[in-house]
């Protein structure tokens, strides 16, 4: 099967049979994605917020309307809709933040762990025991490839517009 043309990569290189793999996990994953969010009854905006809330949790940072509109790259209008949502299907609590009066610190119910870990903890045990199953040997070369690939995906938005001119041969 497939997985679409190569574009200006060299036929036969070995590259990118790498970059086809990787192009079928992010599908996977944004799929993966969809159908969990159809599956909870929200968007996935309201999936990746409550996700971003659970994760600021566990490293015990706190999650703001103003974190969370900067992560998901979203107004701060939407965010408020997005909050208003998840607070109304019992997912987050709203509460004042610690030490600034004028904002609120987000959190996630228990009603939302619970729910979160019952769709996703086996698969994430599964993608743990795939992980562990990569050589050790090789870890720190797969660690350093998905970092790159990130930080590239990352400046992707950042780069010039492509301008008009002729098409290589």
């Amino acid at each position: 099967m497939s997985d679409g043309p190569a574009y200006w990569y060299p036929s036969g290189d070995h590259a990118v049979a790498v970059l086809r793999a990787l192009r079928t996990f992010r599908r996977a994953d944004e799929e993966m994605r969809r159908r969990m969010s159809a599956d909870m009854d929200m968007n996935v905006s309201d999936l990746q917020a409550l996700q971003l809330v659970i994760a600021a949790e566990r490293s015990d940072t706190a999650a703001t309307p103003r974190m969370l509109a900067t992560r998901l790259g979203i107004s701060t209008a939407s965010t408020t809709k997005l909050l208003d949502r998840l607070t109304a299907s019992g997912h987050l609590v709203r509460s004042p933040h610690p030490r600034d009066r004028r904002s609120v610190v987000v959190h996630a119910t228990a009603h939302a762990h619970e729910e979160v870990h019952e769709r996703l903890g086996h698969m994430h045990e599964r993608m743990a025991q795939i992980a562990a199953a990569v050589p050790q040997h090789c870890r720190p070369a797969v660690t350093e490839f998905l970092t790159e690939m990130a930080a590239e995906l990352d400046r992707a938005g950042t780069v010039a517009p492509l301008t008009p001119g002729p098409h290589p041969a």
